[in-house]
């Protein structure tokens, strides 16, 4: 897996790319715990190059969305695709987290 990162619009953007499953779950949470440890309040994680995301994935995502609001700060999801967009769903994640149909009305939003 690699991430891409980003700034827009005071936006901390972070796209991962490939696969988010139990074999790249640590790296990811590593990255995105360490920005909001680092002081980023407002994160987008842009998925519009993910394939995949399993269970571990979303764990890392809930842990990051838990933290961010606890701060005070803002964390949104943009760009699933319609198999991740199901994931989603089935979990019951849509309902809870902020998603976006794309990444530039998701920075809009966000700034």
């Amino acid at each position: 897996m690699n991430i891409v990162e980003a700034r827009e619009g005071g936006v901390l953007v972070l796209s991962p790319q490939g696969r988010l499953d139990s074999n790249t779950a640590k790296l990811f949470e590593a990255a995105l715990m360490g920005k909001i440890d680092g002081g980023d309040r407002r994160i987008l994680v842009d998925f519009g190059q993910l394939d995949y995301i399993s269970s571990a994935g979303l764990r890392v995502i809930l842990m990051g969305a838990k933290k961010l609001k606890s701060l005070n700060g803002r964390f949104a999801l943009s760009s699933l695709s319609e198999n991740i967009r199901e994931v989603f769903d089935i979990s019951g994640f849509s309902a809870i987290l902020e998603i976006h149909g794309d990444r530039s009305s998701a920075v809009a939003a966000m700034s």
